[in-house]
């Protein structure tokens, strides 16, 4: 995603990573992967948002409500990222020429939504207001860490899924290198869901706990604003890098210097300017501005172009669109030579 992503290559491969292929460097990149762990993810939440509020109901836990909540907006979210991920699958049409790929990414943005709102702001308020009024657990005492306990068991079961589907598509890549370098946002985002889920499972269980040892319905309270605070981190985390790639983010360092070294040959002596960028996880436009030999004829250039672009297809097959013009390089100083710093 976004941080990693401006990592310039050359000081990337100096890190201590090996060289790798075009192929092999697709792979984080790719939309492959990630239904298997939302229907997982999906599935779960569902019987765990139920158990939640059936313990909320009978204990009048807070630290209950959070989870119940929490789980419902995680239900929502991975029903959004099943929707995008159709949508996204329509073809271009005349009014969205470029087609429908970045519904993906406001899918993932829309989640960020609904966890800032949904969840995390409805555990603080229900944080603050047991914390002035707090009351012990008095009914069916131990049945809220009975059914986190087996949240947690759910969880981590998916969460498990998730990180198996990672594994499948990242290639040689460790995780963080996938997560935070992937355009892709449906496993990144179960990802963080289902470890944010098991991290709030665990205050959820210290406040409920604290409050069944100390008679005092504020642990419980306490627990809740925890949940409410880790579910807000969460929601920023998210939404900065779904913004990132709804405005636009550029071809990884690496996938930039493979096209600049498939587009130049033939008619063409380098490169002035390339720009690229994801119009969707799994393609990429590309605008470049060639150098010609001053001898080059039309019909040569022509040609020219049309053998670049197959070369950059069989290195790139996520290519959505390129357009290449011709040109003459002029004077360093020229405010349109040189590449992107990235």
């Amino acid at each position: 995603m976004s941080r990693l992503s401006i990592v310039p290559w050359r000081r990337w491969r100096k890190r201590g990573h090996r060289h790798r292929t075009i192929r092999e460097l697709e792979g984080p990149v790719a939309s492959g992967g990630g239904t298997k762990a939302v229907v997982t993810a999906l599935l779960a939440n569902i019987g765990i948002a139920v158990a939640k509020f059936i313990g909320f109901i009978l204990s009048g836990s807070s630290s209950m409500l959070a989870e119940s909540i929490h789980s419902v907006a995680d239900t929502s979210n991975q029903a959004l990222l099943l929707y995008g991920g159709k949508r996204s699958k329509k073809q271009a049409s005349e009014v969205h020429q470029f087609g429908y790929g970045r519904v993906r990414y406001i899918s993932g943005f829309i989640v960020a939504i609904i966890l800032f709102s949904l969840g995390g702001l409805f555990a603080i308020y229900e944080a603050i207001h047991k914390f002035q009024h707090p009351e012990p657990i008095e009914s069916w005492r131990w049945l809220p860490i009975v059914i986190l306990l087996i949240a947690m068991a759910l969880e981590g079961f998916a969460l498990r899924t998730a990180l198996h589907e990672a594994e499948s598509v990242r290639g040689s890549f460790t995780l963080k290198e996938f997560i935070t370098r992937t355009r892709a946002p449906e496993i990144p985002v179960i990802v963080l869901e289902d470890t944010g889920a098991l991290v709030g499972l665990v205050f959820g269980l210290f406040g409920v706990g604290m409050t069944l040892v100390t008679h005092d319905g504020r642990w419980d309270a306490i627990g809740s604003a925890a949940i409410g605070i880790l579910l807000v981190v969460i929601a920023f985390v998210l939404a900065r890098e779904m913004i990132s790639m709804l405005i636009g983010e550029s071809a990884l360092p690496e996938h930039h210097d493979a096209i600049e070294r498939e587009i130049v040959g033939g008619v063409f002596d380098s490169v002035i300017h390339l720009r690229t960028m994801h119009v969707g996880p799994d393609e990429i436009l590309i605008a470049a501005k060639l150098a010609v030999k001053p001898d080059a004829t039309a019909t040569e250039i022509a040609e020219g172009i049309n053998a670049a672009e197959v070369r950059i297809r069989s290195a790139l097959p996520m290519t959505a669109r390129v357009y290449i013009e011709p040109d003459i390089r002029r004077e360093a100083g020229d405010t349109m030579t040189g590449t992107p710093k990235r």
